[in-house]
């Protein structure tokens, strides 16, 4: 018997193909041509080879710009730590807890840009933490938190933890629901007690969230923009402190009119993080098999 070929499935994939190869196929392709051009996005592209990729190799903006996005990776750890935290304890059936969770969850809904300005006017010079240190003692005269190149990376990473730890939060708190209450009867009776309970039930049993949450977040470190456009004002710090990949690739395109280096710095950030990606899930085929 002939097997009849249809062309309905392909009809109904072809929406989603059109929209993938326009978005996403499209524009990979196209970024890697332009990082081979001299394009400044009003005159059309010149074809140079690997020159984009040599000044980008000599640009010491550059080397300081994925030095801040490695640095930025310090807050994967943090995140894990803090939102597991968090989910163990908003994980008890307490009069009000869901008003305590949907409060932790406030930022995540609140936008990164909104809570950047937010953040700005409270560091500025005669914003409220200046105030209120004074007004403590604990400061003599106002200080200039985003002026200190020091301090500004540092800033944008607890910023991001603080948008970032209501929404992993919640992803821990679902998989502490599905651990099963015999596992932490049993732990109890072998003699442990509160902490230790969940340091031998609930860590081991939420190791696919934290996996998960760990490779999300590290790619979401990767590309930082938001935080650090809001808290400098687009400016990207004194002394080009608070500087990201992303950051200095917008700054290229759209600052600088510098579209072929622009699409260069692209080029690197994607294969940067396609090697972050591939090391993650090797990193969890190991612990499965390990299992």
């Amino acid at each position: 018997m002939v097997k009849k070929s249809s062309i309905t499935p392909y009809l109904f994939l072809a929406p989603a193909m059109i929209v993938i190869a326009v978005f996403f196929l499209y524009p990979i392709v196209a970024v890697f041509y332009y990082s081979f051009t001299d394009y400044n996005i009003v005159t059309p592209p010149q074809w140079i080879g690997l020159k984009n990729y040599q000044v980008l190799m000599r640009d010491a903006i550059f080397w300081q710009a994925l030095s801040h996005s490695l640095v930025y990776l310090l807050v994967t750890p943090v995140l894990i730590f803090l939102s597991t935290i968090l989910a163990i304890v908003v994980n008890r059936r307490l009069p009000g807890i869901n008003a305590f969770r949907a409060l932790f969850f406030i930022p995540v809904i609140s936008g990164s840009i909104a809570v950047g300005i937010a953040w700005r006017l409270m560091l500025d010079t005669n914003g409220i933490i200046n105030g209120l240190l004074i007004s403590l003692g604990v400061l003599a005269e106002p200080f200039q938190w985003l002026a200190e190149p020091a301090l500004t990376l540092p800033i944008a990473m607890l910023l991001t933890i603080w948008l970032g730890v209501g929404y992993y939060m919640m992803i821990f708190l679902a998989g502490l629901q599905n651990i099963s209450e015999e596992l932490y009867d049993a732990a109890l009776i072998d003699g442990c007690n509160g902490w230790q309970k969940h340091w031998h039930v609930s860590i081991p049993g939420l190791r696919p969230q934290i996996t998960f949450i760990a490779v999300i977040s590290s790619l979401a470190a990767l590309q930082v923009f938001n935080e650090i456009f809001t808290l400098t004002g687009g400016l990207g710090g004194i002394l080009n402190s608070g500087v990201t990949l992303v950051f200095y690739l917008w700054r290229q395109a759209f600052r600088l009119n510098h579209a072929g280096m622009a699409s260069a710095i692209a080029v690197v950030l994607l294969v940067i993080t396609l090697i972050f990606s591939i090391t993650n899930i090797r990193f969890l085929e190991r612990g499965t098999q390990a299992d």
